[in-house]
Parts: C-alpha cells; sequence; structure tokens
C-alpha cells in the first residue's frame, strides 16, 4: 500500500497477446498493484501476478460506451486519491495508439504521479510473430505506425497519405481492417506500386494468430473471401515475401490446438508451458484441488520409526516434511531409514530438501514398486500419501511380508468451476481438440462436473490423452474412449505422447 497522500499510476504496455511479452518492469508494477484497470483483449492470465488484495477492473467497452476514455480517467485519479497503487494496463505499448499520453495529460492535471511502462506494441511483435521483420537490409529501412481507424479516413484527417504512400518502404497499419478497400484504394491512388506485397495478422502472438497474404492489388478480396475481422494489423511492403522463409510461430507441432488441463491448478505451470512452447493454447480447467489433512502433533508418523519410507509423488514429499517441520524436525530425522522416490519430479523434490533416495523404481505402478523394492519381510514401511490413493502398493508389500503405515496426508477435492457452462459448449461443438487426465480423481471429478452428460458422447469430439495405465483404465471405466497414453507417469512422457499423436508423420 502506498504510504503517501496520493497513490501513484503505472501506465503500463503489457503486449499484444502472448502473455510472455510484458516486460520485467510491467511484471513487477503488477505485483505491488493495489488496483488494476485493464483493457478488453488482455491475456487474462497476466491478472495471476497481482497479489490477492488487488481489486481488478475491466475497461468499458469502447463499442459500446462512447464515454468510456471519460469513465477511465475518472477511475484512475479516483483509486490514485485514495492512495493506491494503480495500474492502468493497456495492450501492446501506451504512447502508440493506446491514448496513454491523454491518461497521463489528466494525471498531470489531478497532480498524480505516474510513470510509464513501455510495451512491445503488436505491428513489431505481431509481425515478428509471422516471420516479418518490419525492417530488413535488403528490403526495408524506414517503416511508418499508421492508425487505420475511421478518424484517419476522413478528409480532414492530419495524415497525408499523398506523402506517406511513399515514403517508407515499410507501412504498418493499426485497427484498419473495416477501413482496408480505402486504405488500399488512397495507397495506390497516391503512387504505391500496386503489386506491392500486403500481410494481414490477426490475434497476433496467440495460438489463434491467423495470416493472410496478398498485394495491394489483391489483399482486400483476400481478406473478405476468409472473413477476417479485427483485431489486426497490416503490413505493406517488400519485407512480408520474408515470411515464407522466417516463419517460425505458427508452425510448430501444436500450433491453433485447444488442450483441456483437468490438473490442479498449482501443479498444471509445468505442463501447460510445455504445451504452449509448442504452439498450444492450454485451457486451464482444474478439477481437483490439493488439501493437506490436519494432523494432531502425536498424530505425525516420524521416519525413525521405519525401515523405509516411500515417496510416491511430490505432493506426498511436501505435505510430509512441512508436517515434520510443524514438530520441530528436518531431514536430519531420515538418517536411520532408507528412502524411496518415484518418479524424476519426487526424486528433485527430495533433492530439494537435502535427501537422495536410497532406491528408484523402474515405475510408478504399485505391483513393480513393491516387487522390485528389496528385503521388505518383517520391516516396518511408512507411505505418507493421498487419502484417495489405490490400494496396490501396501497390499503387494504386505503379501511380501512388510508392516505397512499407510497414512492419508492429502485429499483431492473436486473444484467447483465458473465457466462449466463454457467448457461443455465447447467440447459439444469440437472447439477443443484434446482433453487431458493426470490422475483418475481428474477423470472422475471432470465427468461429475457435467452429470447431465454422456461421457461418451460428451467427449466424442475430442481426443484424450491420459498418463499411465491406472488413469486410463478409470476412464474406460466410466465409458470414455482413449486416444492417447503416456508411456511413463510423467508430465514429459504425457507431454511427449501429445506431440507424437498430433504431429504428422514424414515416412
Amino acid at each position: 500500500m502506498s504510504t503517501e497522500k496520493n497513490g501513484i499510476v503505472y501506465i503500463v504496455g503489457a503486449g499484444p497477446g502472448d502473455k510472455k511479452l510484458i516486460t520485467v518492469k510491467g511484471m513487477a508494477c503488477l505485483q505491488k498493484a493495489d488496483v488494476v484497470i485493464y483493457d478488453l483483449l488482455l491475456n487474462d492470465s497476466l491478472l495471476d501476478y497481482c497479489p490477492e488484495h488487488t481489486l481488478k477492473i475491466k475497461a468499458p467497452d469502447p463499442r459500446i460506451r462512447a464515454t468510456r476514455q471519460d469513465e477511465l480517467n475518472q477511475l484512475l485519479l479516483q483509486h490514485a486519491k485514495a492512495g493506491k497503487v494503480v495500474v492502468r494496463l493497456k495492450g501492446g505499448d501506451p504512447f502508440i495508439f493506446g491514448r496513454g499520453g491523454e491518461e497521463a495529460t489528466v494525471l498531470v492535471q489531478g497532480g498524480i504521479p505516474f510513470e510509464i511502462v513501455p510495451g512491445v506494441t503488436a505491428g513489431i511483435a505481431a509481425s515478428a510473430y509471422a516471420g516479418i521483420p518490419v525492417t530488413h537490409r535488403d528490403f526495408a529501412s524506414s517503416v511508418a505506425f499508421v492508425t487505420g481507424h475511421s478518424a484517419a479516413m476522413h478528409a480532414d484527417s492530419n495524415i497525408n497519405w499523398s506523402q506517406l504512400a511513399t515514403a517508407v518502404d515499410t507501412l504498418i497499419v493499426y485497427m484498419g481492417v473495416a477501413h482496408l478497400s480505402e486504405i488500399v484504394n488512397r495507397l495506390i491512388s497516391n503512387g504505391r506500386d500496386k503489386h506491392t506485397p500486403v500481410s494481414l495478422v490477426r490475434v497476433g502472438t496467440t495460438p489463434q494468430q491467423t495470416v493472410v497474404q496478398g498485394t495491394l492489388e489483391n489483399i482486400a478480396e483476400k481478406v473478405e473471401a476468409v472473413q477476417m475481422n479485427s483485431p489486426a494489423i497490416i503490413i505493406v511492403g517488400h519485407v512480408n515475401n520474408l515470411r515464407e522463409h522466417l516463419r517460425w510461430f505458427d508452425t510448430k507441432p501444436l500450433f491453433g490446438k485447444r488442450i483441456l488441463i483437468t490438473r490442479a491448478r498449482a501443479q498444471a505451470s509445468e505442463f501447460a508451458e510445455r504445451l504452449e512452447e509448442n504452439g498450444a493454447e492450454v485451457i486451464q480447467f482444474p478439477t481437483i484441488e490439493i488439501h493437506p489433512i490436519k494432523l494432531r502433533d502425536e498424530q505425525i508418523p516420524t521416519p525413525d520409526k521405519y525401515n523405509w519410507v516411500i515417496f510416491t509423488s511430490v505432493n506426498a514429499v511436501e505435505i510430509y516434511y512441512s508436517l515434520l517441520n510443524s514438530i520441530g524436525l528436518d531431514t536430519r530425522a531420515f538418517l536411520t531409514c532408507q528412502v524411496c522416490a518415484v518418479g524424476p519430479k519426487t526424486i528433485a523434490a527430495l533433492n530439494g530438501i537435502g535427501i537422495k533416495p536410497d532406491f528408484v523404481p523402474t515405475h510408478s505402478s504399485g505391483n513393480v514398486i513393491a516387487r522390485e523394492l528389496q528385503n521388505v519381510q518383517d520391516k516396518n514401511i511408512l507411505l505418507p500419501r493421498a487419502k484417495i490413493a489405490t490400494a496396490d502398493l501396501p497390499q503387494r508389500l504386505r503379501e511380501r511380508g512388510a508392516h505397512v503405515h499407510d497414512v492419508a496426508i492429502y485429499d483431492t477435492l473436486k473444484v467447483e468451476s465458473e465457466c462449466g457452462d463454457v467448457i461443455l459448449k465447447d467440447l459439444l461443438e469440437g472447439k477443443i481438440d484434446i482433453v487431458t487426465f493426470t490422475s483418475s480423481s481428474t477423470v472422475r471429478n471432470f465427468l461429475e462436473m457435467f452429470p447431465e452428460q454422456n461421457p461418451k458422447e460428451l467427449l466424442s469430439k475430442v481426443h484424450v490423452a491420459v498418463i499411465g495405465p491406472t488413469t486410463e483404465a478409470t476412464a474406460r471405466k466410466h465409458g470414455v474412449k482413449v486416444n492417447i497414453i503416456s508411456k511413463d507417469a510423467t508430465i514429459e512422457s504425457l507431454t511427449q505422447a501429445v506431440l507424437s499423436a498430433l504431429t504428422p508423420r514424414i515416412d
């Protein structure tokens, strides 16, 4: 919170779509914001950087509210005068057709301190993601940014089209899709060669990016044929010829694929990032939340009473170690026992607290772990894990003569979602390509969110990808057709399975 009488306003450029294009300084502003006033076309996941107390206000829609800018100005003044740290989060760059200068002027008049945090403008970012450099030593040594808004089309517009048409090598036109024919005609009539290459890039830098290419002579016809609409930028110039050689974004193996993740949000970030790196649009739809189970001090089993402690997940490591910390213990409590870890992420979690596992099984199934763990006869084994974990592992260990203490230290609870209707509509209309399940509980909870739907019909228009045989068995038990199965029960393996299934083979 600001300690000043007045707060401060940060006018921050968020970039055009890809959330990772926000600057480090822009992210830092969000992390200390009391109030964020954000534009409609922003990537909403940027708001996840804000503290829990942040008030998030969506800016009025300029297509509906003629008084939008006045309302925004008053919001900035109101919250800043209340001593708040205010972030005005704008698409692209605030000072390139973003009205950042107008808002800053209002703040100056109101005596409010402010800072401008530049952002990557769409004219540069969308061009780059389409494989079109706006300058190039062999093709273009000058570039101009121009508004294609209706005001620029008026006879009294201060844009000198007669000079602009031939003055620069590359012309980037913002907000011009609705006036494309008029823009093209003005350029040609003012001397630009009708064979000049033109590209339109719609929702650039996102997995929905679309590029239409042509020339000044035929681009309007081509755009009309595919019914392209805003938001899009128009790129005029010979640099467009480089796209054929430099396109990189829309050639990614999962580009344009919409993939739904049902994993708990806290655990889904790595999986989402792997999919996004390969071009996918990730839809976060968590069906479970991890909740530690409260145990009294005397209920917490300590490692010194066991010969083995078996960890089957990262959650088990983190939550059990937290329980030990709560009673004043640390890694030294493991000195007299041996530790088994299942999976590379569990190993990494143990390494993170200074423990190197004594044994790692070749597979994550309970049968394999119980079979490969040596000398368990009459041994005391601690198994801290989820409340809903299957009974295979402790049962097999007991059959081999071990004394197993199977302790539930966390639960996986069903999540109530507010976007279920949207997800259902997209599933039934085939607008989601893949649904992923990373545990049996994600399968069950997902289906329970749509109780009136037949599971087979609900997922009939998507590919279903599961992690490991246990999750596969649960899905099939509920009538779900499984299309993709990971070789191992890891996120890396599931990602690779999805890539292999959707990437065309080259024989």
